[in-house]
């Protein structure tokens, strides 16, 4: 059997076809490229069973994805996040079968690692010296770092709002580190001059092939973890949707090999925030692409791209699967963040809030029933946000005594 089974890369677009073995980015067309694999080799030769004993990581399906050679790839450990059974919230939301696939616990702290990971390890394949993008903040930390473990240089540009956090893994990476006083579009205009005048490889979102292909694993697991059954619904919360558009095209190429049912495909909700919400307003008009959100401003900063280069792939998934988009403020996105930490224990990411959220909405809408089976995507850890959360905590002297919890509760009913 191969390491890999890609076969080459074509344009969504126009169909046209290009090389797999040598740097690509975008189609002559302007289009994003995908990743094509010999699905009717791999029919033959690769079977469920062929993962029993792997590594518990995304690399266990390294025959769906685009690296030849295993010397190449570039790892620490990522992939392969629970699956958690939300028994309290989903109570609360009156969904029985409610689960999140938690992202933060992924290495950089959020679900940019996959993408990292396997473009990263597909640049090293394919000799890349250096690489630029323009980042809200975790997909340049999750890049930068897995491109300082594989000896490649990194040019980070990131808005000057971006969570300090991110900004200081960049920087500790060795990353050339610059902020722009604006948005990531305006980010990404710099580094595509860049990219034009020092020949750098641009790995902005969708301008190379193989970030889709480390976010489409999380499908996989999710399938995977469902012991090959599928989902009802999946929530993903929605920038520049390469994780929904990657989960959804796993699961066309699960359905292909025959490792799962044909006829059926989990119902695709792409979450986006009331203050950045082009893929919400582009599905509400029934149209294939979006519109540029002017003044575009959340919280949930993770989700804040006015457009997206691959918004007609994002909507694509959404209508093949009879999905939908929704759009959340941000004052439901903390009060939803803070619920979940005090019924379930779990600090979500604003982003991952959204989505929990969305859910809580089309349930009380009836657009998810009680007893389907629905999956949230918390996209990264909320300690990586510090900022969403303001307390006000009681400061001690150091002769003074406490209030058990419970007693404080009591005094307040």
């Amino acid at each position: 059997m191969n390491y890999s089974y890609v076969s080459h890369l074509y344009c969504p677009k126009c169909s046209k076809k290009y090389e797999a073995d040598v740097v690509q980015n975008l189609c002559d067309c302007g289009s994003p490229l995908l990743v094509e694999y010999d699905l009717d080799s791999l029919k033959k030769d690769w079977k469920k069973s062929d993962l029993n004993g792997r590594e518990n990581n995304l690399w266990r399906y390294h025959e769906l994805l685009p690296v030849k050679d295993k010397n190449n790839v570039v790892s620490m450990g990522e992939g392969m996040t629970p699956l958690i059974e939300m028994q309290a919230i989903g109570n609360d939301m009156e969904i029985e079968n409610l689960y999140m696939k938690d992202e933060g616990i992924i290495p950089t702290g959020t679900f940019k690692a996959r993408g990292a990971a396997v473009g990263i390890s597909k640049a090293k394949e394919l000799g890349v010296k250096e690489l630029a993008m323009p980042t809200n903040g975790n997909a340049g930390a999750s890049w930068s770092l897995f491109a300082a473990r594989a000896g490649i240089s990194s040019t980070i540009v990131m808005p000057i709002d971006a969570p300090k956090i991110t900004r200081n893994e960049c920087a500790v990476s060795g990353a050339n580190l610059y902020l722009v006083n604006g948005l990531i579009s305006d980010a990404g205009k710099i580094v595509g001059e860049a990219v034009k005048e020092h020949g750098l490889y641009d790995v902005s979102t969708l301008k190379e092939p193989y970030r889709i292909e480390g976010k489409k694993t999380m499908g996989l697991e999710i399938v995977e973890q469902f012991n090959w059954e599928i989902p009802d619904v999946i929530l993903y919360p929605t920038g520049g949707g390469v994780g929904l558009i990657g989960i959804y095209k796993a699961l066309k190429e699960l359905q292909a090999l025959g490792w799962i049912d044909e006829e059926k495909m989990p119902r695709l909700v792409a979450v986006q925030s009331e203050g950045c919400a082009p893929i919400v307003k582009a599905w509400e008009k029934g149209k294939k692409e979006s519109e540029f959100w002017n003044e575009s401003e959340t919280i949930a900063f993770g989700i804040n791209v006015p457009k997206a280069l691959g918004d007609f792939l994002v909507l694509n998934a959404v209508y093949e699967t009879n999905g939908c988009a929704v759009s959340i403020s941000d004052e439901a996105v903390l009060e939803e963040q803070k619920l979940l930490s005090q019924k379930e224990g779990t600090f979500v990411c604003p982003e991952g809030a959204a989505a929990f959220y969305a859910a809580r909405q089309l349930r009380k809408n009836g657009w998810i029933t009680e007893e389907e089976k629905v999956v949230v995507l918390n996209t990264g850890a909320g300690i990586k946000y510090p900022n969403t959360v303001e307390v006000d905590v009681q400061v001690l002297e150091k002769n003074e005594s406490i209030q058990p919890a419970n007693d404080r509760t009591a005094k307040k009913l």
